[in-house]
């Protein structure tokens, strides 16, 4: 059995879903004709003013503009009991641009500052059935600021090293300056640290000798109102 969904233009075929596919989002109707719009980190600066020789190189990402209100939607329970939850994002490739259409949730053990997924080949499963790139994930920080972690660093290392254009994605509710932030290592500053790091849970990293940093902001992700995305829900 085969179904349909349309992601802007394009008509994609894809196969019967799983049994955890919990909802396809729409994009609201007075939303369909915005234009795609520069990410908003949460402390009022843009992709523009985020500028990051990280991202410079590497093809844009766009995002659907309700992704982030519906993942901490889903997050709310483990939110209110200061546990982190995490999920994972596919994209297809057109025409140079990653379109992230899919956002898995998968089995996981969390804590207050750490989540780890579980069944991962659940979310292989996904991800192959569906041509998809995992483009990146997101997290939150239920009681903490809007950074990453020396173990987060580690997460998008793996990303990072399979699809260049990976981005993490961290929510932090409470934290009053910063609500969210996308981030990548930096090129090649970053992602040789982390390479060269045999060090497991949390620990500090080295600072770059020439000054760099090791992650900074994303500048080539995008929100765009037209773009519908499927959640599924695997816990």
């Amino acid at each position: 059995m085969e179904f349909h969904i349309s992601f802007l233009d394009h008509k994609v075929t894809k196969s019967s879903p799983s049994p955890a596919l919990c909802c396809v989002e729409a994009v609201p109707q007075d939303e369909q004709n915005s234009h795609i719009t520069a990410f908003n980190s949460g402390d009022g600066s843009t992709n523009s003013d985020n500028e990051s020789s990280s991202s410079k190189n590497v093809r844009d990402v766009h995002i659907s503009m309700r992704l982030m209100e519906d993942f901490l939607d889903l997050a709310k329970e483990n939110t209110d009991k200061d546990l982190e939850t995490c999920g994972i994002l596919g994209a297809f490739l057109e025409n140079g641009t990653l379109y992230m259409t899919t956002l898995i949730i998968p089995k996981q053990e969390s804590a207050s500052n750490s989540c780890q997924a579980t069944n991962e080949e659940e979310v292989f499963t996904i991800l192959n059935e569906r041509s998809l790139y995992p483009v990146g994930w997101i997290h939150t920080h239920p009681s903490q600021s809007c950074f990453m972690s020396s173990v987060d660093l580690h997460t998008q290392y793996s990303y990072q090293a399979m699809i260049p254009e990976a981005f993490a994605i961290v929510m932090a509710p409470n934290d009053t300056s910063r609500s969210c932030g996308l981030f990548r290592l930096t090129e090649p500053d970053g992602m040789n640290i982390l390479r060269d790091c045999p060090e497991k849970g949390f620990h500090p990293h080295k600072e770059p000798d020439n000054g760099n940093l090791v992650y900074d902001h994303c500048s080539n992700v995008y929100k765009n109102a037209n773009l519908r995305f499927e959640i599924f829900d695997l816990r």
